[in-house]
């Protein structure tokens, strides 16, 4: 499945983020956080909905969340 905003490219299937013919690098977790927001943008997600998705309801502190999402 892909996704495609502006001029990039999401691809879950290969697991990777390309804008135009450039792949971006990312972190596993940041390429999971991506896509779950991407795949509920019709909606506000919460923490918890982040935590159970991308991390399997581990304890995650407050910054590794935060510094997932500015990544």
């Amino acid at each position: 499945m892909q996704f495609v905003f502006h001029n990039q490219i999401l691809d879950i299937g290969r697991r990777e983020l390309r804008r135009g013919r450039q792949t971006i690098a990312m972190e596993p977790q940041v390429f999971d956080l991506l896509v779950y927001l991407v795949q509920h943008d019709d909606r506000v997600v919460s923490k918890d909905d982040l935590i159970a998705s991308v991390w399997s309801g581990r304890i995650v502190s407050d910054s590794t969340l935060t510094s997932r999402i500015n990544a």
